[in-house]
């Protein structure tokens, strides 16, 4: 078989990769590859594993050719293909779902005492020798027990991160969901709310949700504007959820203590202004990386491509409504 993996990734999915079919071809550069580059290098391939960093559509399907029966995405998401030009043209997509739960709550978890405690301002504090001595008002934080955590998106991980903070923290869970969650409802007490109560009343805000054109800004000016200056908000899901510009107005204001970001609007750069924030911690889209995580995602990749190459149906098909028929 003819494969094409877009970007190294962990050494079990490619043994597997190798096991499977004795030789395959992959992207020697730890980079993204340019789109002139992906459009030479799908062609003629029976299959392919692409990253979320790869766009995705029609024109690369075609540039594959109609021998190309999978898109293995190594990714929980798969917003970076045209997933209907591809059920057009009958190539499987898939993805590596439920491989993130505790890694990216976890992750979700880490930024909130971070900021918090002021923990990225301290560590440059201290490296840069301005240490003189304890004091009383030195990087004063923000507390966590008994506080109220608000949950945007109560899926898989938003309801790891309030369940994991309710019972080791004692926190209130506020969420919004496009549908109720009656289990975290029952387990922790949470109450549903409207987005608007939930930036009003929440001194953690968490975001959980998917990216689509309905959850675009979805924090916006106004519900940033909603929040107290206590108030620390956290994203670990897409960069476009927050209007990015508009969160660095109210970071360099202070109207809200602070935020921890994963991910960014215009990823991999960040709004002007963002870096100069001291009130922040932002690190380069980090949430599934662990050892762990990382390496069951590139097996489920490889499975996916195994299994659809083989004549089988993959287990994480996502456009299973092509092939039904």
């Amino acid at each position: 078989m003819n494969i094409y993996v877009t970007r190294r990734i962990p050494e079990a999915g490619l043994q597997m990769l190798e096991k499977a079919f004795g030789k395959f071809e992959m992207n020697p550069d730890d980079r993204v590859l340019t789109r002139e580059e992906l459009l030479e290098k799908v062609k003629g391939r029976d299959g392919f594993i692409p990253l979320l960093t790869d766009k995705i559509d029609d024109e690369v399907m075609e540039a594959a050719g109609p021998q190309c029966k999978i898109i293995s995405n190594y990714a929980v998401g798969y917003n970076n293909i045209d997933v209907a030009a591809a059920s057009k043209r009958k190539i499987m997509v898939t993805n590596t779902p439920g491989v993130l739960t505790d890694t990216t709550a976890d992750m979700a978890i880490a930024f909130m005492f971070a900021v918090a405690r002021r923990m990225a301002e301290s560590d440059v504090y201290m490296r840069s020798g301005q240490f003189q001595g304890w004091g009383p008002m030195l990087l004063l934080g923000q507390e966590m027990t008994r506080k109220t955590l608000g949950i945007v998106g109560a899926g898989r991980i938003g309801e790891n991160v309030a369940i994991k903070m309710a019972k080791g923290f004692g926190m209130k869970i506020l969420y919004t969901d496009l549908s109720g969650n009656e289990f975290l409802e029952k387990e922790v007490g949470a109450q549903k709310v409207t987005l608007e109560q939930l930036c009003q009343e929440s001194d953690y805000i968490s975001i959980h949700v998917t990216y689509s054109q309905a959850t675009h800004h979805l924090i916006d000016e106004k519900m940033l504007n909603c929040m107290r200056p206590s108030t620390i908000l956290v994203n670990t899901s897409r960069g476009p959820v927050i209007d990015e510009v508009a969160l660095v107005k109210t970071l360099k204001e202070g109207k809200i203590f602070g935020a921890g970001l994963d991910v960014f609007e215009d990823e991999p750069a960040m709004k002007p202004g963002l870096a100069e924030c001291k009130n922040t911690v932002i690190v380069p889209h980090l949430g599934s990386a662990t050892i762990e995580t990382r390496s069951k995602m590139a097996e489920i990749a490889a499975q996916n491509l195994i299994n659809a190459l083989q004549g089988r149906t993959p287990e994480f098909l996502v456009n299973k409504e092509a092939f039904s028929l």
